[in-house]
Order: C-alpha cells, then structure tokens, then sequence
C-alpha cells in the first residue's frame, strides 16, 4: 500500500493537552496523517479546532459520531484507516464502540474505559469485529523499556522475584480543581473520571509497565488510598501491595501530591540472579545489578542492545530520545500493523509491528483499577483482578 495510513481524532481540541502529543507522535515517522476530526463535545468548537489544524472544512465534524458515520459513507480510497480517541475516560467507550462497529480501528488513550464492564464489553466487540484496538501506554515504547523486557524474557535476570514501580508527581499537592483547571476538572470528577483517581490516571501505567517489562500478570493486591486534599473527591494517593503469578511480589506506589515531583516514574526488578533499573527521567540509561560482577550500565542506541530496542530507536548514541519517541512507536506499531492487514498479511510472532498495547491490557489495567478500590475500601484486603 503506497500511501499513508489516514486517522480521525475524537478529542484534542483547543484547549487539551494530550491531543497535540498524539498529533506530534503519530507525525514522527511519516507514515500516519490526520484526515479528520471531532475535537470537542462543542459542534462549533470542533470546527475551529480542525481549521487550526488546516483540515478541509467538510472533514471538522460536530460530533464523533456524525464523524464515523460519515467517513464510513467516503470511497475507500479516501476514509480515514483509523480513530484516535483522545478524551477523558467516560468518553472512551462510545466512540471506540461505534467505529470498530463501522470497520475501523481504534487506538485509544488510556485506561480503556470508564469502567471494567465497559472494557470487557469493548474487548468482545474487538474480537467481534476482527478489527485492530490499540492503547497509548506510551512508556513502554521506550528503547530501554523493550530491552528490560527481552533480557528478561531470555531469563538474563532468573526467576523473578521482586518488583517495585513508581509514579509520584506532585502537581495536584493543591485544589486546583476549583479554580477551573481543565486537566484537573476532570481527572478529579468521579462522573468523567471513574472509581479512581490517581490511580487510574497514572497508577495504571505503573501496573501496566511492570506486567509488560517482566511478562507477569498481577494476581491479586492490597491496597491504600488516600485523597489527602480536603474536598477532593476521588484519590490522590495509593500504595498496593502486588502479587504476580508464579510467586513474584511487589510494589507500586502513585501520587499526584508527592510535592516537587514531575513525571518520575521508574521501575526496578529483582530476579535470582540480577536486578534492572530505570528511570523515565533518564530514559536513555538503565542499570543492570548483578550477584558476582559490576553493574552494567546500558545505553540507547549501542549496538549491544537487542532487536526491540534497536527498532524502537531513531537518534545515534548520545542524541536524548524521550517521550515524544516512545509514544510514537506505539504509533509507527499500530500503523505497520494495519497496513500489514490492509495487504493480507500474517506477521510472525515478534515482529515488532505487534508490539503496541492491545485490550487486553486495557481489560486488565480496568480489573486493577477496581480491585485497587474494592480492596482500599476493605481496609486493604487482598483481593484479586477480575479477568
């Protein structure tokens, strides 16, 4: 197929902040282009979004759903491939539904869903359909990231033992939700956000990096949140006690007012022979700790690094390589693999266009969410994931 592969994006308009990061992501490699759009729940300020963007007037719509329904009416050779759905969480759902209904593919910002029910439903339309669903856990795009997970994998670490993931960031240490900050409005609001706060926000990236560096699924947690905010409604703090299958253990810890914190999260895991280290602050180093010799120091883009990692970098050694090129190779992955399937093709296992988040990971990131509430409310009961 000699073109671009063509997206629509629901969300992003003027005014959000995590639009314009999938804008950019998907524009990196040159293989993905956005056709169209409905950028806001505002028919009108829609509109003007997609005219900032110099789309054909005819391709803003009002609404998401005027959106797929009337790509769906274009010839082939003109309807957007794809939908990227970029809105808070209870508005993942129903577009996600209507296009894999309508024949297309869904990439979504996560979590999957407002709520579990919601994902297990979805994952029954994706199965359904036969259409491609993809989730924007963009840090596991990160070079390093993919090397953990194949040393691992390859058992350089043996059995693993022990894992501890962190998320702190400290830009909600105050209210300001009530002064109308739209970011904050809504990730504290239990209508748009769901049963969690913090912890869906980014307590599931931490849950979803652990299970995808080490290839262990969590069976069952203890967990303690906290709204530590007066007035807030919905956590701003969690500690969880994990459970792997096959006998590792665990930690994560997030927070959203672990004040002078930015995006810190990092992650470490201990196995019987040796441990790993990474940080996303510093995305191009990870650390690798052993029984009986010096820790090992790895570096980006050094030809040392494994075939996931090596396909997942752009930069030479020493040229920074950080979250705008993470989240873009769950782009460049998702687009490869419609393209593959446009032209009837199988891809064998481990090819790396199958390496992106699929919903799947979004049933189970929603299954952690609800049991890290379910057990908080208990006074941190173990209580496992339903999935």
């Amino acid at each position: 197929m000699s073109r671009k592969i063509r997206y629509g994006m629901v969300g992003g308009g003027r005014g959000a902040f995590i639009g314009a990061v999938h804008r950019i992501a998907a524009a990196i490699d040159q293989q993905i282009e956005l056709v169209c759009g409905a950028f806001s729940s505002d028919p009108e300020r829609s509109r003007v979004s997609g005219g900032d963007l110099f789309l054909p007037p005819e391709r803003c719509y009002g609404t998401f759903t005027e959106m797929i329904k009337g790509e769906a009416k274009l010839p082939e050779d003109e309807r957007m491939d794809f939908v990227a759905i970029v809105t808070p969480n209870h508005m993942h759902f129903g577009p996600a539904k209507l296009a894999l209904d309508h024949g297309f593919h869904v990439l979504s910002d996560k979590p999957a869903t407002f709520n579990l029910a919601e994902a297990k439903k979805l994952a029954a339309i994706v199965k359904t359909t036969g259409r491609l669903y993809g989730l924007t856990h963009n840090y596991t795009g990160y070079p390093l990231v993919k090397e953990a997970r194949e040393l691992i994998a390859a058992g350089k670490l043996g059995k693993i033992r022990k894992v501890v993931v962190e998320y702190p960031q400290g830009w909600l240490a105050t209210r300001i939700e009530a002064s109308g900050q739209k970011q904050a409005s809504w990730r504290t609001d239990p209508k748009r956000s769901g049963a969690a706060g913090c912890i869906g926000d980014i307590g599931t990236h931490a849950e979803n990096l652990a299970e995808y560096i080490t290839g262990l699924q969590i069976q069952e947690l203890a967990a303690d949140l906290t709204a530590f905010v007066k007035g807030r409604k919905l956590d701003d703090d969690g500690n969880v006690l994990l459970r792997f299958k096959g006998g590792a253990k665990g930690v994560l810890h997030a927070s959203q007012i672990s004040v002078g914190e930015e995006n810190n999260l990092n992650i470490r895991v201990y196995g019987e022979l040796g441990g790993i280290e990474w940080h996303q602050r510093y995305p191009n180093t990870m650390y690798l700790k052993w029984l009986d010799r010096p820790t090992e120091i790895y570096r980006t883009g050094l030809g040392y690094l494994g075939n996931a990692a090596k396909s997942a970098t752009r930069t030479p050694p020493a040229h920074p390589e950080g979250y705008l090129e993470a989240f873009a190779n769950i782009y460049k992955n998702f687009a490869s693999h419609i393209r593959a399937v446009k032209a009837g093709k199988k891809l064998p296992k481990g090819d790396p266009a199958l390496d992106y988040p699929r919903i799947e990971d979004g049933v189970r990131g929603m299954a952690f969410i609800e049991a890290v509430v379910k057990s908080s409310k208990k006074n941190s009961a173990w209580t496992e994931l339903d999935v």
